[in-house]
């Protein structure tokens, strides 16, 4: 299915408006689905940051991924630029940091495809998007590093560069150190990094179940509700991918069981009869676990922000 042909039907408007219009759709029908264990969505808060946050920020991206559409270089200065309309919005914090890693790139990829044919397959997308991260340079890392305190991001320290030392933007030019290879130093410990340098797999796998959940081709009940099936491919993201926004904020083993419990919900459901509804009670169950604890996927809501753009852009419709 990663070599479907598709269609863009932008109407009447700018292709940039189209692209942009999908990219805040994603982000909010990611917050909104609901029960999504132990993340914020319509229905659960956490004390600093609320659902209504998560909107400001997908509506104040607005201008700044129809820019990247119309953009072939300055992928740092951009996710800059989200970050900076993000946090002029609203006050609750980090909302989308890795979401813009993800959207910036396939906001232009999209804009360099979509410019000669309207038409598309996931995989043209993902290779346009990846040949655009591969080219970044010291210019993009410097602005990426600049919205660490800005969107008050926690990182993982890793021997071969420091992220948090105050003299990293000085080791980033020193060392030539393009964003690009910024994240492949990363990949070990970061899964947002790890689809930079991996080509999106991840990001197009979610696209692929979206879409066929929504065609009533993935295998659950999911009744083509564009709730369920977005809940069902975060679910099933996790149980396949240890969440590192976990892993930063707690620890690999508690990433792990997180993981592990999703993927029992999933397999339940399976032996049950493939009934999505039938679960529901388990996810809620999990779902008040990691809320209570503060345990929150953060990283796989944001593969399926980029999973949900790419299926809008696909023609999904619910």
């Amino acid at each position: 299915m990663i070599d479907s042909l598709y269609t863009i039907d932008r109407g009447t408007y700018p292709l940039p408006a189209h692209i942009a219009r999908c990219a805040q759709l994603a982000m909010c029908l990611e917050v909104s689905s609901s029960p999504k264990p132990g993340n914020i969505d319509r229905f659960s808060d956490y004390e600093d940051t609320r659902y209504e946050h998560f909107l400001a920020s997908a509506s104040a991206v607005y201008p700044v991924i129809e820019e990247a559409v119309s953009c072939e270089n300055g992928v740092g200065g951009l996710i800059k630029s989200a970050v900076t309309e993000s946090m002029r919005w609203q006050k609750g914090g980090n909302t989308h940091f890795g979401a813009f890693l993800l959207l910036i790139p396939f906001a232009m990829a999209a804009g360099e495809l979509f410019e000669e044919d309207e038409t598309f397959t996931i995989l043209q997308l993902t290779e346009s998007a990846y040949r655009i991260v591969k080219n970044t340079t010291t210019s993009d890392s410097v602005d990426f590093y600049s919205c660490f305190d800005a969107a008050g991001v926690k990182v993982n320290s890793v021997d071969e560069f420091d992220l948090q030392s105050n003299s990293a933007i000085d080791e980033l030019h020193e060392k030539d150190m393009s964003l690009y290879k910024l994240m492949d130093i990363a990949r070990g410990y970061d899964i947002i990094a790890n689809e930079w340098v991996t080509g999106f797999k991840r990001c197009a796998r979610c696209a692929e179940l979206i879409i066929d959940g929504m065609n009533g081709l993935e295998s659950p009940k999911l009744q083509a509700d564009i709730n369920n099936v977005t809940v069902y491919a975060f679910l099933k993201i996790l149980s396949e991918n240890e969440d590192t926004f976990i892993s930063t904020k707690y620890d690999t083993d508690t990433a792990l069981y997180v993981s592990e419990k999703a993927k029992e919900i999933l397999e339940e459901m399976y032996n049950i009869g493939e009934d999505f509804n039938s679960i529901l009670p388990l996810i809620k169950i999990l779902d008040k676990e990691l809320l209570q604890k503060k345990i929150n996927p953060g990283s796989t809501a944001d593969i399926i922000i980029a999973g949900l753009f790419i299926a809008l852009l696909a023609g999904v419709r619910f």
